[in-house]
């Protein structure tokens, strides 16, 4: 699948070039011209609280989900060597690590780790994995903090089989049950009110578990589309759960509110899809928003204007951070949208991966709606800590763009996610006045999403050493080519 022909970001080459092209497309960035270390008061060196804990630096990792624990949810070597890698990034914030699902059920695949009991030994291997890479490459450990990211695929669910949808809704979606291939008369899959009851103590089992493991904090994510994010538009769904933002953050604020009860000391975060989009298809030549009737109130978003779903409302966001604070939040992760139904919103990228569209904007547009809505939320809510999202697509910019925009309290801490999988000490590198090494810089081919959208561990394929010399990777060559 070819792309459209956007300017590449290793073309631009210069600062100025960059800037010249962002006025072109009308959009704004702020981006420093010269790297600063942390010697030199960088403002990605600062430090910074979160809850009752102290970051070292303003990096932070965001959770990425390998596809490669084994089946009962424990550590493969796969999975070891991407947390030591976090580990050995130099940054002082893991979101999270890995995404861990609180039931068998909620897995969004066969291989993912599970934050259950039976999974300890797993995950404090993990962990003390982790950690010590750190301290290997002579960093303190009292300035790093590290959590475990909870979640419940919902809509996404495939526990068993990486090509079968067991999916387990809040509501039915017109728009995405016939794009998921989910009967819209079928309601044995829309979760009951009981079944998410016994979702918040799953959510809890799973907190006092990471905390008597030795996580500093838990993630209960709502984002991209998994359960807790679906809860937050479920305007239509019945009961307590569901009608007005109260009911439909309800099981998100129980969790927080109960996590906070029941597990003093730990701190929690929340990665939220701040906003999202219109589903989206492949078209003639790029992706295009799957219909919707104009006039129609679009009630089946969340952070979107009902009356036109391809404009962002902030209004319904705020109102449900300040409801996070008052449940005892201690800080939030913005990201938006989805993989799996509108990736050019969520994951700005030049090369789809094998189950997207070509995009439809210049991915800088992406990048720059991402980091600009966060912005708003940072100065709404000054006090709170925040990581943004989105910066991959930067590329050689992106330390220079993370270091203004922390500078200018547009956001507090950077998040990487697909761009440590290829350059694993972005962070360090930077902290100590280094560039990015352009043979590193991941170039957003997708190859990381590609390869676990057809049953094949992810990981940076064109880039990391190891996995291109997998046979994986030549399973995933033939899958792109036959496309």
């Amino acid at each position: 699948m070819a792309s459209p022909k956007y300017p590449k970001i290793a073309q631009l080459r210069t600062v100025e070039k960059l800037q010249q092209h962002l006025s072109q497309l009308q959009i704004s960035l702020p981006c420093d011209p010269d790297l600063l270390s942390a010697s030199e008061e960088s403002p990605l060196g600062q430090s910074i609280k979160i809850g009752s804990y102290t970051a070292g630096n303003r990096w932070c990792i965001h959770p990425m989900e390998g596809w490669d624990a084994n089946r009962d949810g424990s550590p493969t070597h796969l999975t070891i060597r991407r947390w030591e890698r976090f580990g050995q990034s130099g940054a002082k914030l893991i979101w999270g690590g890995e995404a861990a699902a609180v039931q068998p059920r909620g897995r969004a695949n066969p291989n993912q780790t599970l934050a259950m009991t039976e999974n300890e030994s797993g995950l404090r291997t993990l962990l003390e994995s982790l950690v010590n890479a750190h301290r290997a490459q002579g960093d303190s450990t009292d300035d790093l903090v590290v959590g475990l990211q909870l979640t419940h695929s919902g809509r996404f669910c495939k526990p068993n089989d990486h090509k079968k949808w067991e999916s387990r809704i809040a509501y039915h979606h017109p728009l995405l049950d016939p794009k998921f291939g989910i009967d819209p008369q079928d309601d044995s899959m829309v979760l009951s009110d009981d079944d998410l009851e016994q979702l918040i103590d799953d959510y809890v089992a799973a907190a006092r578990l990471a905390q008597r493991i030795g996580f500093q904090f838990v993630d209960v994510k709502a984002c991209h589309g998994y359960l807790l994010h679906e809860l937050l538009s479920a305007r239509i769904r019945p009961g307590r759960f569901g009608g007005d933002l109260a009911g439909r953050s309800l099981v998100l604020r129980t969790a927080i509110e109960r996590i906070r009860h029941e597990c003093p000391g730990l701190a929690i975060g929340v990665r939220l899809s701040l906003f999202d989009a219109l589903p989206y298809q492949p078209g003639e030549e790029v992706g295009v928003p799957m219909p919707w009737k104009k006039g129609e109130s679009y009630e089946f978003g969340f952070g979107v204007n009902p009356n036109d779903p391809s404009q962002i409302d902030l209004s319904e966001p705020k109102q449900l951070v300040q409801l996070l604070i008052d449940a005892g939040v201690d800080t939030v992760n913005y990201t938006c949208g989805s993989p799996y139904y509108n990736p050019h919103i969520q994951r700005p990228a030049i090369f789809p991966p094998s189950d997207g569209y070509r995009p439809p904007e210049d991915p800088l547009v992406g990048v720059a709606r991402q980091i600009h809505a966060t912005a708003e939320m940072k100065a709404a809510f000054p006090s709170l800590p925040v990581v943004g999202s989105g910066y991959t697509y930067l590329q050689e910019f992106l330390p220079l763009v993370g270091q203004a925009v922390v500078r200018d309290n547009w956001v507090d801490i950077v998040g990487l996610g697909r761009m440590v999988l290829s350059h694993p000490t972005l962070p360090r590198d930077t902290l100590a006045g280094q560039a990015p090494s352009r043979k590193l810089i991941c170039r957003t081919f997708s190859d990381c999403t590609t390869a676990p959208r057809n049953g094949i561990v992810s990981g940076c394929y064109p880039l990391d050493e190891l996995y291109k010399g997998m046979p994986e990777r030549e399973k995933l060559l033939q899958f792109k080519q036959d496309q």
